[in-house]
């Protein structure tokens, strides 16, 4: 293996230990554990974090006192500046890095400081270039101890729904940015965990397939009952994707710990074209106003 690839695998290996003890990954019959989740966003908490205080160093604050709250089914977003603190913040959700106070609930379970408990999926799609792209979503059941066959067994049923039918055998520099997008959430998918944390996913994807793979991820977040928080500095990403938004606002570099400012809730009233509608335009208005 090369150097680059060995670097390579090295962050995809530690994003799928993000959620190697979380439970079993998930296999064939994935799609089916979905429907136990309330996909309107109308159950109990699935992710928590009362009154999160970070750091960078235990001396210099980035983000001070923040409540977070992820229902099950639900998928929210953390909308912020860049250099506001919201990469932190999942680092914390992820158990990655311990608060200075606070805490994070998993289903009401206190899992702060404690990894492995959600799966996180990262800015860069991470696919290992020498490895097919069945072979590269398969990689969280490998690390958890299935045998290839059995890996590719389980996962080859949902290509299709995830739109890469008929990839399962190209390698990653066959595909699209699109479509590599598409293969990572599915491994992060894989992963087994009952909440995702994505950072900044469609960030690197140009506008007119960043709105494709978007509109997608809405769609399959909805059929799953997903439950979700997804990190962006995109106000019209926040507002398409998600029921409801966090708005971070502070300067950590300059001295003033970001802290949530205010929460948006999404009145969505249609599936298509809603960027179209009063009320996208609306939730926008009042993101920005936060943002200041």
């Amino acid at each position: 293996m090369a150097a680059g690839e060995k670097s390579v695998a090295g962050e995809a290996r530690r994003s799928a230990a993000s959620s190697a003890g979380a439970r079993p990954s998930r296999g064939e019959d994935c799609l089916s554990a979905g429907s136990s989740r309330h996909p309107g966003g109308t159950g109990a908490p699935a992710l928590e974090a009362q009154r999160l205080t970070l750091s960078w160093d235990q001396e210099h604050v980035v983000v001070r006192d923040i409540n977070v709250e992820v229902a099950s089914g639900e998928v929210c977003c953390l909308v912020g500046r860049s250099g506001c603190g919201k990469t932190t913040i999942l680092h914390a959700l992820a158990g990655l890095t311990t608060p200075m106070s606070g805490r994070v609930l998993l289903r009401g379970e206190d899992v702060t400081g404690r990894p492995g408990r959600v799966s996180y999926m990262l800015q860069k799609d991470l696919l290992l270039p020498s490895r097919r792209i069945i072979d590269n979503v398969c990689l969280p059941l490998v690390l958890a101890g299935a045998r290839r066959s059995e890996a590719r067994a389980k996962a080859e049923p949902l290509f299709e729904r995830f739109g890469l039918a008929g990839c399962e055998l190209k390698w990653p520099s066959e595909l699209s940015g699109g479509m590599r997008q598409r293969a990572a959430f599915l491994r992060t998918y894989l992963m087994g965990a009952d909440v995702t944390l994505l950072d900044e996913p469609f960030s690197a994807l140009d506008a007119i397939t960043r709105t494709e793979v978007r509109q997608w991820f809405v769609e399959v977040a909805a059929e799953l009952g997903l439950s979700a928080l997804v990190i962006t500095h995109d106000v019209d990403e926040a507002v398409s994707m998600s029921s409801r938004i966090y708005v971070l606002s502070g300067a950590p570099a300059a001295g003033e710990p970001s802290h949530v400012a205010g929460t948006v809730s999404v009145n969505r009233v249609a599936s298509e074209n809603f960027e179209l509608t009063d009320e996208y335009l609306t939730a926008k208005r009042e993101v920005m106003a936060l943002l200041g």
